[in-house]
Protein backbone atom coordinates (compact mmCIF):
# COMPACT_ATOMS: atom_id res chain seq x y z
CA UNK A 1 0.00 0.00 0.00
CA UNK A 2 1.30 3.14 -1.30
CA UNK A 3 0.37 7.12 -0.95
CA UNK A 4 1.90 8.56 -3.79
CA UNK A 5 1.86 12.58 -3.91
CA UNK A 6 1.79 14.82 -6.69
CA UNK A 7 4.25 16.81 -8.20
CA UNK A 8 4.13 19.63 -10.44
CA UNK A 9 7.05 17.41 -12.49
CA UNK A 10 4.94 14.75 -13.49
CA UNK A 11 3.87 14.25 -16.51
CA UNK A 12 -0.21 13.66 -16.82
CA UNK A 13 -0.70 13.49 -20.12
CA UNK A 14 -2.66 10.39 -21.03
CA UNK A 15 -3.34 9.96 -17.11
CA UNK A 16 -7.50 9.37 -16.40
CA UNK A 17 -8.53 11.71 -13.24
CA UNK A 18 -10.82 10.97 -10.87
CA UNK A 19 -12.44 13.81 -9.23
CA UNK A 20 -14.29 13.35 -5.27
CA UNK A 21 -16.40 15.85 -4.98
CA UNK A 22 -16.63 17.06 -8.70
CA UNK A 23 -19.59 19.09 -8.58
CA UNK A 24 -18.05 21.44 -5.83
CA UNK A 25 -17.43 24.94 -7.07
CA UNK A 26 -13.60 24.77 -7.22
CA UNK A 27 -13.74 21.03 -8.84
CA UNK A 28 -16.43 21.30 -11.63
CA UNK A 29 -14.63 23.96 -13.66
CA UNK A 30 -11.02 21.91 -13.50
CA UNK A 31 -12.43 18.98 -14.20
CA UNK A 32 -14.31 20.69 -17.55
CA UNK A 33 -10.98 22.32 -18.41
CA UNK A 34 -9.22 18.46 -18.25
CA UNK A 35 -12.61 17.24 -19.90
CA UNK A 36 -12.24 19.54 -23.10
CA UNK A 37 -8.46 19.20 -23.49
CA UNK A 38 -9.21 15.34 -23.70
CA UNK A 39 -8.80 13.84 -20.58
CA UNK A 40 -10.34 10.71 -19.16
CA UNK A 41 -12.73 12.13 -16.31
CA UNK A 42 -14.59 10.31 -13.54
CA UNK A 43 -16.14 11.45 -10.13
CA UNK A 44 -18.17 11.20 -7.34
CA UNK A 45 -19.91 13.54 -4.70
CA UNK A 46 -21.93 13.45 -1.60
CA UNK A 47 -24.08 16.19 -2.93
CA UNK A 48 -24.94 14.08 -5.61
CA UNK A 49 -26.15 10.91 -3.89
CA UNK A 50 -28.23 13.52 -1.35
CA UNK A 51 -30.53 14.67 -4.54
CA UNK A 52 -29.00 18.02 -4.22
CA UNK A 53 -28.64 19.95 -7.78
CA UNK A 54 -29.60 16.79 -10.18
CA UNK A 55 -29.39 18.84 -13.36
CA UNK A 56 -25.53 19.88 -12.54
CA UNK A 57 -24.52 16.72 -11.96
CA UNK A 58 -27.00 15.31 -15.45
CA UNK A 59 -24.74 18.10 -17.38
CA UNK A 60 -21.42 17.12 -15.96
CA UNK A 61 -22.63 13.21 -17.62
CA UNK A 62 -24.06 14.31 -20.63
CA UNK A 63 -19.97 15.97 -21.16
CA UNK A 64 -19.24 12.57 -21.34
CA UNK A 65 -17.62 12.47 -17.37
CA UNK A 66 -18.54 9.31 -15.30
CA UNK A 67 -20.15 9.55 -12.14
CA UNK A 68 -20.09 7.02 -9.72
CA UNK A 69 -21.49 6.32 -5.90
CA UNK A 70 -19.40 7.43 -3.09
CA UNK A 71 -18.27 3.78 -2.37
CA UNK A 72 -14.68 3.54 -3.60
CA UNK A 73 -16.06 1.48 -7.33
CA UNK A 74 -14.86 4.41 -9.32
CA UNK A 75 -11.10 3.91 -8.49
CA UNK A 76 -10.39 0.88 -10.92
CA UNK A 77 -6.94 1.70 -12.19
CA UNK A 78 -3.14 2.51 -10.74
CA UNK A 79 -3.01 4.97 -13.67
CA UNK A 80 -6.06 7.44 -12.08
CA UNK A 81 -5.13 10.49 -10.27
CA UNK A 82 -7.64 10.96 -7.50
CA UNK A 83 -7.78 14.65 -7.04
CA UNK A 84 -9.55 15.66 -3.54
CA UNK A 85 -9.21 17.68 -1.10
CA UNK A 86 -6.42 17.53 1.55
CA UNK A 87 -9.19 18.23 4.29
CA UNK A 88 -10.80 14.96 3.14
CA UNK A 89 -10.19 11.91 5.31
CA UNK A 90 -8.64 8.63 4.28
CA UNK A 91 -11.65 7.00 5.41
CA UNK A 92 -13.74 8.15 2.31
CA UNK A 93 -13.84 5.11 -0.15
CA UNK A 94 -12.44 6.73 -2.74
CA UNK A 95 -9.28 7.93 -1.06
CA UNK A 96 -8.86 4.35 0.80
CA UNK A 97 -9.08 2.58 -2.27
CA UNK A 98 -6.52 4.88 -3.92
CA UNK A 99 -3.94 4.78 -1.52
CA UNK A 100 -4.43 0.49 -1.64
CA UNK A 101 -3.92 0.68 -5.12
CA UNK A 102 -0.80 3.12 -5.56
CA UNK A 103 -2.56 6.05 -7.10
CA UNK A 104 -1.20 9.17 -7.57
CA UNK A 105 -2.66 11.80 -5.29
CA UNK A 106 -2.88 16.20 -6.12
CA UNK A 107 -5.31 18.61 -4.52
CA UNK A 108 -7.67 20.82 -6.63
CA UNK A 109 -5.12 23.96 -5.95
CA UNK A 110 -1.82 21.77 -6.68
CA UNK A 111 -3.61 20.19 -10.64
CA UNK A 112 -4.57 23.93 -11.18
CA UNK A 113 -1.51 25.78 -10.45
CA UNK A 114 0.55 22.97 -12.66
CA UNK A 115 -1.67 23.74 -15.51
CA UNK A 116 -1.71 27.17 -15.03
CA UNK A 117 1.93 28.04 -14.78
CA UNK A 118 2.39 25.55 -17.70
CA UNK A 119 0.84 28.11 -19.68
CA UNK A 120 2.46 30.44 -21.65
CA UNK A 121 0.49 33.70 -20.44
CA UNK A 122 -1.01 33.97 -16.80
CA UNK A 123 -3.47 36.37 -14.98
CA UNK A 124 -3.82 35.13 -11.35
CA UNK A 125 -6.91 37.22 -9.19
CA UNK A 126 -6.10 37.38 -5.67
CA UNK A 127 -7.49 38.89 -2.64
CA UNK A 128 -9.92 38.16 0.05
CA UNK A 129 -12.90 39.35 -1.67
CA UNK A 130 -14.11 40.05 -5.36
CA UNK A 131 -11.60 37.53 -6.96
CA UNK A 132 -14.36 35.78 -8.69
CA UNK A 133 -15.99 38.59 -10.66
CA UNK A 134 -12.87 39.75 -11.41
CA UNK A 135 -11.74 36.33 -13.39
CA UNK A 136 -15.09 36.65 -15.27
CA UNK A 137 -14.49 40.34 -16.21
CA UNK A 138 -10.67 39.73 -16.80
CA UNK A 139 -11.64 36.69 -18.38
CA UNK A 140 -14.57 38.33 -20.56
CA UNK A 141 -12.05 41.26 -21.95
CA UNK A 142 -9.06 38.94 -22.90
CA UNK A 143 -11.88 36.70 -24.66
CA UNK A 144 -13.09 40.43 -26.34
CA UNK A 145 -9.54 41.21 -26.99
CA UNK A 146 -8.82 37.51 -29.20
CA UNK A 147 -6.82 35.98 -27.16
CA UNK A 148 -9.11 32.31 -26.68
CA UNK A 149 -8.39 32.63 -23.16
CA UNK A 150 -8.77 29.29 -20.63
CA UNK A 151 -10.53 30.93 -17.84
CA UNK A 152 -11.07 28.95 -14.13
CA UNK A 153 -13.67 30.12 -12.17
CA UNK A 154 -15.03 29.63 -8.85
CA UNK A 155 -19.17 30.94 -9.94
CA UNK A 156 -20.90 30.86 -13.20
CA UNK A 157 -20.02 33.36 -15.65
CA UNK A 158 -23.20 34.85 -17.31
CA UNK A 159 -21.39 35.73 -20.47
CA UNK A 160 -20.25 32.07 -21.19
CA UNK A 161 -23.48 30.37 -20.33
CA UNK A 162 -25.17 28.76 -23.47
CA UNK A 163 -27.85 26.27 -23.63
CA UNK A 164 -25.32 23.28 -23.55
CA UNK A 165 -23.40 24.84 -21.20
CA UNK A 166 -25.53 25.95 -18.20
CA UNK A 167 -22.78 26.01 -15.58
CA UNK A 168 -20.29 27.91 -17.03
CA UNK A 169 -17.40 28.74 -14.58
CA UNK A 170 -14.93 27.50 -16.78
CA UNK A 171 -13.69 28.18 -20.04
CA UNK A 172 -11.45 26.13 -22.50
CA UNK A 173 -10.07 28.09 -24.44
CA UNK A 174 -7.01 27.13 -27.17
CA UNK A 175 -4.92 30.40 -27.27
CA UNK A 176 -1.72 31.35 -24.95
CA UNK A 177 -3.79 33.05 -21.47
CA UNK A 178 -5.26 31.34 -18.66
CA UNK A 179 -7.09 33.43 -16.09
CA UNK A 180 -7.69 32.32 -12.70
CA UNK A 181 -8.62 32.97 -9.33
CA UNK A 182 -6.10 31.91 -6.54
CA UNK A 183 -6.40 30.99 -3.24
CA UNK A 184 -5.28 32.23 0.07
CA UNK A 185 -7.53 30.42 2.42
CA UNK A 186 -5.74 27.10 2.19
CA UNK A 187 -2.80 28.56 1.05
CA UNK A 188 -2.24 27.12 -1.72
CA UNK A 189 -1.91 31.13 -3.31
CA UNK A 190 2.05 29.64 -2.73
CA UNK A 191 1.61 27.07 -5.98
CA UNK A 192 1.28 30.02 -8.68
CA UNK A 193 3.97 31.44 -10.54
CA UNK A 194 2.15 34.06 -13.10
CA UNK A 195 3.07 36.33 -15.64
CA UNK A 196 0.57 38.91 -13.98
CA UNK A 197 -0.52 39.21 -10.44
CA UNK A 198 -3.72 40.72 -9.37
CA UNK A 199 -3.77 41.84 -5.99
CA UNK A 200 -7.69 43.11 -4.76
CA UNK A 201 -7.72 43.64 -0.97
CA UNK A 202 -6.06 42.38 1.98
CA UNK A 203 -8.79 41.69 4.76
CA UNK A 204 -9.36 39.42 7.60
CA UNK A 205 -11.57 36.03 6.10
CA UNK A 206 -9.92 32.09 7.00
CA UNK A 207 -6.66 32.97 8.18
CA UNK A 208 -4.91 35.81 10.64
CA UNK A 209 -3.40 39.21 8.96
CA UNK A 210 -0.30 38.52 9.69
CA UNK A 211 -0.27 35.17 7.57
CA UNK A 212 -2.15 36.66 4.93
CA UNK A 213 0.39 39.77 4.45
CA UNK A 214 3.06 37.28 3.85
CA UNK A 215 1.12 34.76 1.76
CA UNK A 216 -0.34 37.93 -0.99
CA UNK A 217 3.68 39.43 -0.61
CA UNK A 218 4.88 36.49 -1.95
CA UNK A 219 1.95 36.03 -4.18
CA UNK A 220 2.98 39.50 -5.52
CA UNK A 221 7.19 38.55 -5.34
CA UNK A 222 6.58 35.44 -7.44
CA UNK A 223 4.47 37.29 -10.71
CA UNK A 224 6.95 39.32 -13.72
CA UNK A 225 4.16 42.18 -13.19
CA UNK A 226 1.48 42.89 -10.18
CA UNK A 227 -1.95 45.47 -10.77
CA UNK A 228 -2.24 46.72 -7.43
CA UNK A 229 -5.54 48.26 -5.57
CA UNK A 230 -4.26 51.46 -4.56
CA UNK A 231 -7.57 52.16 -2.45
CA UNK A 232 -6.96 48.91 -0.26
CA UNK A 233 -3.95 50.22 2.33
CA UNK A 234 -2.77 46.64 3.36
CA UNK A 235 -2.65 45.65 -0.46
CA UNK A 236 -0.96 49.00 -1.41
CA UNK A 237 1.56 48.50 1.62
CA UNK A 238 2.95 45.00 -0.19
CA UNK A 239 3.95 46.75 -3.72
CA UNK A 240 7.36 46.51 -2.70
CA UNK A 241 7.26 43.35 -2.83
CA UNK A 242 6.50 43.37 -6.73
CA UNK A 243 9.15 43.41 -9.42
CA UNK A 244 7.07 45.57 -11.63
CA UNK A 245 3.93 46.90 -10.70
CA UNK A 246 0.45 48.61 -12.21
CA UNK A 247 -1.79 50.28 -9.49
CA UNK A 248 -5.82 51.33 -9.77
CA UNK A 249 -8.47 53.03 -7.34
CA UNK A 250 -11.44 54.91 -7.47
CA UNK A 251 -10.03 57.27 -4.08
CA UNK A 252 -6.45 57.29 -4.45
CA UNK A 253 -5.69 60.27 -6.79
CA UNK A 254 -2.06 58.57 -7.40
CA UNK A 255 -3.46 55.30 -9.13
CA UNK A 256 -2.21 54.64 -12.10
CA UNK A 257 -5.51 53.44 -13.54
CA UNK A 258 -8.31 55.50 -11.76
CA UNK A 259 -11.88 57.58 -12.06
CA UNK A 260 -12.44 61.00 -13.00
CA UNK A 261 -13.62 62.90 -10.16
CA UNK A 262 -16.88 63.35 -10.01
CA UNK A 263 -18.02 61.07 -12.87
CA UNK A 264 -19.89 58.08 -11.12
CA UNK A 265 -23.61 57.65 -12.10
CA UNK A 266 -25.06 55.14 -9.47
CA UNK A 267 -28.43 53.00 -11.02
CA UNK A 268 -29.75 50.09 -8.76
CA UNK A 269 -28.82 47.68 -11.71
CA UNK A 270 -26.03 49.28 -13.28
CA UNK A 271 -23.33 51.87 -13.27
CA UNK A 272 -21.31 54.36 -15.71
CA UNK A 273 -17.89 56.27 -14.96
CA UNK A 274 -14.74 57.68 -16.46
CA UNK A 275 -11.76 55.87 -16.80
CA UNK A 276 -8.82 57.59 -16.43
CA UNK A 277 -5.07 56.44 -17.64
CA UNK A 278 -3.11 58.64 -15.70
CA UNK A 279 -0.01 57.91 -17.49
CA UNK A 280 -1.15 60.07 -20.71
CA UNK A 281 -4.34 61.47 -19.20
CA UNK A 282 -6.53 59.41 -21.65
CA UNK A 283 -10.19 59.67 -20.56
CA UNK A 284 -12.47 56.38 -21.64
CA UNK A 285 -16.05 56.48 -20.43
CA UNK A 286 -17.26 52.68 -18.53
CA UNK A 287 -20.46 51.76 -18.18
CA UNK A 288 -21.23 48.56 -16.13
CA UNK A 289 -24.36 46.33 -16.24
CA UNK A 290 -23.76 45.61 -12.83
CA UNK A 291 -24.04 48.00 -9.63
CA UNK A 292 -21.86 48.74 -6.77
CA UNK A 293 -18.79 50.34 -5.90
CA UNK A 294 -17.23 47.26 -5.05
CA UNK A 295 -17.74 46.21 -8.94
CA UNK A 296 -16.23 49.78 -10.44
CA UNK A 297 -13.09 49.00 -8.15
CA UNK A 298 -13.80 45.03 -9.16
CA UNK A 299 -13.62 46.47 -13.08
CA UNK A 300 -10.63 49.12 -12.43
CA UNK A 301 -8.96 45.58 -11.03
CA UNK A 302 -9.88 43.95 -14.54
CA UNK A 303 -8.89 46.38 -16.70
CA UNK A 304 -5.27 47.25 -15.02
CA UNK A 305 -4.92 43.29 -15.31
CA UNK A 306 -5.60 42.97 -18.69
CA UNK A 307 -3.41 46.52 -19.60
CA UNK A 308 -0.77 44.42 -17.47
CA UNK A 309 -0.99 41.24 -20.66
CA UNK A 310 -0.89 43.68 -23.34
CA UNK A 311 -4.43 44.99 -23.78
CA UNK A 312 -5.31 48.67 -24.55
CA UNK A 313 -7.02 50.72 -21.97
CA UNK A 314 -9.95 51.72 -24.16
CA UNK A 315 -10.07 47.85 -25.45
CA UNK A 316 -10.29 46.87 -22.02
CA UNK A 317 -13.26 49.63 -21.07
CA UNK A 318 -14.77 49.15 -23.85
CA UNK A 319 -15.41 44.91 -23.64
CA UNK A 320 -16.69 45.48 -19.97
CA UNK A 321 -19.88 47.42 -21.33
CA UNK A 322 -21.02 44.10 -22.11
CA UNK A 323 -19.91 42.14 -18.91
CA UNK A 324 -23.45 40.69 -17.81
CA UNK A 325 -21.88 39.01 -13.88
CA UNK A 326 -21.81 36.22 -12.12
CA UNK A 327 -24.46 34.05 -10.65
CA UNK A 328 -24.41 34.57 -7.37
CA UNK A 329 -22.93 38.05 -7.14
CA UNK A 330 -26.04 40.55 -6.45
CA UNK A 331 -28.15 38.18 -9.00
CA UNK A 332 -31.34 40.11 -9.11
CA UNK A 333 -33.34 36.83 -9.23
CA UNK A 334 -36.64 38.64 -9.91
CA UNK A 335 -39.23 41.36 -9.14
CA UNK A 336 -42.81 40.34 -7.67
CA UNK A 337 -45.83 42.59 -9.35
CA UNK A 338 -46.09 44.06 -5.83
CA UNK A 339 -42.38 45.36 -6.47
CA UNK A 340 -40.48 43.05 -3.98
CA UNK A 341 -36.89 42.47 -5.53
CA UNK A 342 -34.99 38.84 -4.84
CA UNK A 343 -31.26 39.24 -4.72
CA UNK A 344 -29.47 35.87 -4.77
CA UNK A 345 -25.76 36.84 -3.62
CA UNK A 346 -22.07 34.84 -2.28
CA UNK A 347 -21.92 37.16 0.17
CA UNK A 348 -20.41 35.35 3.48
CA UNK A 349 -17.22 36.97 4.82
CA UNK A 350 -17.36 40.77 6.23
CA UNK A 351 -16.01 42.12 3.43
CA UNK A 352 -18.33 40.72 0.78
CA UNK A 353 -21.42 41.10 2.94
CA UNK A 354 -20.83 44.77 3.32
CA UNK A 355 -20.86 44.96 0.16
CA UNK A 356 -23.62 43.45 -0.97
CA UNK A 357 -25.70 45.71 2.22
CA UNK A 358 -23.99 49.29 0.93
CA UNK A 359 -24.87 48.34 -3.01
CA UNK A 360 -28.77 47.89 -1.53
CA UNK A 361 -28.61 50.57 0.77
CA UNK A 362 -27.37 53.16 -1.93
CA UNK A 363 -31.63 52.74 -2.73
CA UNK A 364 -34.85 53.22 -0.99
CA UNK A 365 -36.63 50.40 -0.08
CA UNK A 366 -36.11 48.11 3.23
CA UNK A 367 -33.69 44.94 3.18
CA UNK A 368 -34.63 41.76 4.55
CA UNK A 369 -31.06 40.15 4.90
CA UNK A 370 -31.41 36.09 4.95
CA UNK A 371 -27.98 34.68 5.83
CA UNK A 372 -26.79 31.16 6.23
CA UNK A 373 -23.69 30.63 7.58
CA UNK A 374 -21.39 28.64 5.16
CA UNK A 375 -19.87 26.50 8.26
CA UNK A 376 -19.50 26.22 11.79
CA UNK A 377 -15.22 27.11 11.57
CA UNK A 378 -16.52 30.61 9.87
CA UNK A 379 -18.39 31.74 12.72
CA UNK A 380 -15.77 31.05 14.86
CA UNK A 381 -13.48 32.56 13.00
CA UNK A 382 -15.15 36.13 11.73
CA UNK A 383 -18.89 36.17 13.41
CA UNK A 384 -18.30 39.21 15.71
CA UNK A 385 -16.87 40.82 12.76
CA UNK A 386 -20.10 39.35 10.59
CA UNK A 387 -21.87 41.08 13.10
CA UNK A 388 -20.54 44.64 13.35
CA UNK A 389 -21.26 45.03 9.75
CA UNK A 390 -24.67 43.79 9.83
CA UNK A 391 -25.25 46.59 12.64
CA UNK A 392 -23.69 48.89 11.12
CA UNK A 393 -24.67 48.52 7.67
CA UNK A 394 -28.95 47.85 8.18
CA UNK A 395 -30.98 50.48 9.20
CA UNK A 396 -33.77 50.09 12.31
CA UNK A 397 -36.50 49.14 9.60
CA UNK A 398 -34.55 46.60 8.07
CA UNK A 399 -34.43 42.95 9.19
CA UNK A 400 -31.56 40.18 9.40
CA UNK A 401 -32.82 36.04 9.45
CA UNK A 402 -30.67 33.61 9.99
CA UNK A 403 -30.60 29.97 9.45
CA UNK A 404 -28.51 27.34 10.98
CA UNK A 405 -25.09 27.08 8.97
CA UNK A 406 -24.81 24.52 5.92
CA UNK A 407 -23.32 21.20 7.20
CA UNK A 408 -23.29 18.66 4.76
CA UNK A 409 -21.54 16.00 6.97
CA UNK A 410 -17.79 15.15 9.02
CA UNK A 411 -16.44 16.00 12.04
CA UNK A 412 -16.90 19.62 13.66
CA UNK A 413 -17.05 21.47 16.74
CA UNK A 414 -21.01 22.70 16.63
CA UNK A 415 -20.49 24.84 20.20
CA UNK A 416 -21.24 28.37 18.59
CA UNK A 417 -23.76 28.53 15.42
CA UNK A 418 -26.20 30.83 14.39
CA UNK A 419 -28.24 31.85 17.65
CA UNK A 420 -24.78 33.11 18.65
CA UNK A 421 -24.57 34.77 15.16
CA UNK A 422 -27.81 36.87 15.99
CA UNK A 423 -26.92 37.52 19.81
CA UNK A 424 -23.77 39.56 18.72
CA UNK A 425 -25.89 41.20 16.12
CA UNK A 426 -28.24 42.66 18.63
CA UNK A 427 -25.21 42.88 21.02
CA UNK A 428 -23.94 45.48 18.06
CA UNK A 429 -26.85 47.84 18.05
CA UNK A 430 -28.61 45.30 14.90
CA UNK A 431 -31.79 43.15 14.94
CA UNK A 432 -31.98 39.30 13.84
CA UNK A 433 -34.18 37.05 13.95
CA UNK A 434 -32.46 32.88 14.59
CA UNK A 435 -34.84 30.80 12.87
CA UNK A 436 -33.37 26.78 12.71
CA UNK A 437 -34.36 25.65 10.17
CA UNK A 438 -34.05 27.54 6.48
CA UNK A 439 -37.77 26.38 5.21
CA UNK A 440 -39.38 27.98 8.16
CA UNK A 441 -36.97 30.59 7.34
CA UNK A 442 -38.34 31.22 3.54
CA UNK A 443 -41.97 30.82 5.88
CA UNK A 444 -40.90 34.36 7.83
CA UNK A 445 -39.33 36.36 4.93
CA UNK A 446 -42.74 35.49 3.02
CA UNK A 447 -45.05 36.86 5.86
CA UNK A 448 -43.44 40.14 6.34
CA UNK A 449 -41.97 41.25 2.97
CA UNK A 450 -44.41 44.11 1.65
CA UNK A 451 -43.94 46.48 -1.55
CA UNK A 452 -40.32 47.92 -2.27
CA UNK A 453 -38.45 45.54 0.02
CA UNK A 454 -35.30 43.90 -1.28
CA UNK A 455 -34.96 40.08 -0.01
CA UNK A 456 -31.22 39.72 -0.22
CA UNK A 457 -30.20 35.54 0.13
CA UNK A 458 -26.73 35.34 1.37
CA UNK A 459 -24.14 32.62 1.64
CA UNK A 460 -21.97 30.51 -0.07
CA UNK A 461 -21.21 26.77 -0.31
CA UNK A 462 -24.23 25.66 -1.28
CA UNK A 463 -25.75 25.79 -4.83
CA UNK A 464 -29.49 24.96 -3.23
CA UNK A 465 -29.29 28.66 -2.03
CA UNK A 466 -29.84 29.87 -5.90
CA UNK A 467 -33.28 27.51 -5.72
CA UNK A 468 -34.13 28.99 -2.02
CA UNK A 469 -34.10 32.85 -3.17
CA UNK A 470 -36.55 31.67 -6.51
CA UNK A 471 -38.94 29.54 -4.34
CA UNK A 472 -38.96 32.72 -2.61
CA UNK A 473 -40.04 35.01 -5.14
CA UNK A 474 -42.96 32.33 -6.65
CA UNK A 475 -44.51 32.93 -2.90
CA UNK A 476 -44.37 36.43 -2.73
CA UNK A 477 -47.77 38.13 -3.25
CA UNK A 478 -48.54 40.04 -6.46
CA UNK A 479 -50.56 42.88 -4.55
CA UNK A 480 -49.39 45.99 -2.61
CA UNK A 481 -48.62 45.18 0.84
Amino acid sequence: MTDTHFSEAQDLSGRPFFFCGIGGSGMLPLACILNARGAKIAGSDRSREQGRTPEKFAWLEAQGIDLFPQDGSGITSADQVLVASAAIEDTVPEVARAKAMGCLRASRAELLSALFNAAPSSIAIGGTSGKSTVTGMTGWIMTQAGTDPTIMNGAVMKNFVAPDVPFASARAGRGKVFVSEVDESDGSIALYRPSVAVLLNVTLDHKGMDELRVLFGDFLAASEVAAINADDPEALALLPRAKRALTFGIEQEKAQIGIVAGSIADGPTRQAATVIDRHDGAEYPLVLQVPGRHNLSNALAAIAAAVCAGVPVGDAVAALGSFTGLARRFDVVGTSASGIAVIDDFGHNPDKVRATLRTLRMHAGRVIAFFQPHGFGPIRQMGRELAQVMAEELLPEDRVILCDPVYFGGTVDKSLGSAELAQWIAEAGGQAEHIPSRDACADRIVEIAKAGDRIAIMGARDDTLSTFAKGILDRLPHGGA
